[in-house]
C-alpha cells in the first residue's frame, strides 16, 4: 500500500489537516523549515505539475540526507523555468547538463564523492521524460547497469514541452500533439509505440524503482526517502501534468493527476530489485473518459464524430495495468 497515515481526507491545503498530525506524521512540505529546494520566483506555466513535483521530490531528498546533497539536471523545462540566466530558483548544489547525459554526470559526481571519501553527500539526477526515455535514455541505462549509487528521477508530463509539445517516448496513445496531430487514422499519438521505463529500470534489476504522481504528496516523499535508504542505481517516475501541453485548467493538475491513478492510466507501485512490493490501489475505480475529457490533448475523441473506439483501447490499456499490478481489491 501506498504510504498515507491519514484517516481523513480534506478539500482544502495540506497545511491545515497536517495541523491535525503528530508532528512526525506530518508532511515535508508542512514544515516551516523545510528547504524550499527549488525556490519561489521561477518561471514554469501557471499551475505546472513539473514545478510541484520537484519542489517535493528535492525537498523530501533534502530532509533524507541531513541537507547533504547534490543535484544534476537535464535540458528541459525544469532547468529553462528555474534556471534564466543570470538568475536561479536552486536552493541547493546543481548542476545543469546536457538534454541526454545527465545520469552520465550524475555518476561522474557520485564517483567523485566516493574518490573524496564524503559517502554522506548524495546525488539526484533529474529530467522530464523527452531527457530520460529518449535522449537520455543510454546514459540512464548504462547508470542503471553499472548500479551506480544516484536516484534519477524522471518528471514525466507526455512530450517535449519547452521546446514545442513536440512528441516523446511517454506521450500516450491518440495524444494530440504538434508531431502527432489530430488527423489521420487514427488521430494523434499512434497505439503500441513509446516506453515503459518504470518497467525497463525494474529489467535492470536494481535496487529500487517505484512510480507517484504530485496529487499523492506524502506517498511520494515517503518514496523518496525510502529510495535514500539505497545504495546503488534507484529511479522513481513522477507523474506531473502540463496544464499548458496538455490543454486543461491550471487548477486541475492535481485532479487530473489522481485520474490517472483512480483510472489505472498510470499505475503507482514500488518495486525492490525487479519485483513489485507494494501498490497504491485505486479508491475508487473511474472509467478513463473521466481522465481523457478535461484534456484537450483529447478533445478529438469527443468531438463531432466521437471515437468510442479508441477510448475503448485507451480503457484496455488501463485495464491491463489494473490486472497486471493488482491495483483493484477482489
Amino acid at each position: 500500500m501506498s504510504f498515507q497515515p491519514v484517516k481523513f481526507y480534506q478539500t482544502g491545503t495540506f497545511t491545515v489537516g497536517n495541523r491535525l498530525l503528530a508532528a512526525e506524521e506530518r508532511s515535508v512540505q508542512a514544515n516551516m523549515r523545510r528547504t524550499n529546494s527549488i525556490n519561489s520566483g521561477h518561471r514554469a506555466c501557471q499551475g505546472c505539475g513539473e514545478a510541484l513535483g520537484a519542489r517535493y521530490a528535492i525537498d523530501a531528498a533534502m530532509e533524507a540526507t541531513g541537507k547533504r546533497l547534490i543535484a544534476a539536471n537535464a535540458t528541459g523545462c525544469l532547468e529553462v523555468f528555474s534556471t534564466p540566466y543570470p538568475e536561479t530558483s536552486w536552493q541547493v548544489p546543481w548542476i545543469h547538463s546536457l538534454f541526454g547525459n545527465t545520469a552520465a554526470v550524475a555518476t561522474g559526481i557520485a564517483a567523485a564523492m566516493r574518490v573524496k571519501g564524503r559517502s554522506d553527500i548524495r546525488v539526484v539526477a533529474q529530467g522530464g521524460d523527452g531527457g530520460t526515455t529518449d535522449i537520455g535514455f543510454g546514459c540512464l541505462s548504462g547508470m542503471f547497469e553499472r548500479n551506480d549509487d544516484v536516484l534519477y528521477l524522471c518528471y514525466d508530463n507526455g512530450a517535449y514541452m519547452n521546446t514545442g509539445v513536440q512528441r516523446s517516448s511517454a506521450t500516450p496513445a491518440a495524444a494530440r500533439t504538434a508531431t502527432t496531430m489530430a488527423v489521420g487514422e487514427p488521430p494523434g499519438n499512434v497505439f503500441g509505440q513509446g516506453k515503459d521505463l518504470p518497467a525497463i529500470a525494474m529489467a535492470h534489476g536494481i535496487p529500487y524503482v517505484a512510480t507517484a504522481t504530485v496529487a499523492e504528496l506524502r506517498d511520494l516523499e515517503a518514496k523518496v526517502r525510502r529510495a535514500m535508504e539505497f545504495r546503488g542505481a534507484r529511479y522513481l517516475h513522477i507523474f506531473v501534468p502540463c496544464p499548458l501541453g496538455w490543454g486543461h485548467a491550471a487548477h486541475d493538475t492535481i485532479r487530473i493527476a489522481r485520474l490517472a491513478k483512480e483510472t489505472g492510466v498510470f499505475p503507482v507501485f514500488e518495486a525492490e530489485r525487479g519485483e513489485v512490493v507494494s501498490v497504491s490501489k485505486i479508491r475508487r475505480q473511474l472509467p478513463v473518459e473521466e481522465y481523457l475529457r478535461p484534456q484537450k490533448r483529447f478533445a478529438h475523441l469527443f468531438g463531432k464524430a466521437p471515437r468510442a473506439d479508441l477510448i475503448a483501447r485507451i480503457q484496455e490499456i488501463a485495464d491491463r495495468n489494473i490486472r497486471r499490478y493488482g491495483l483493484v481489491d477482489g
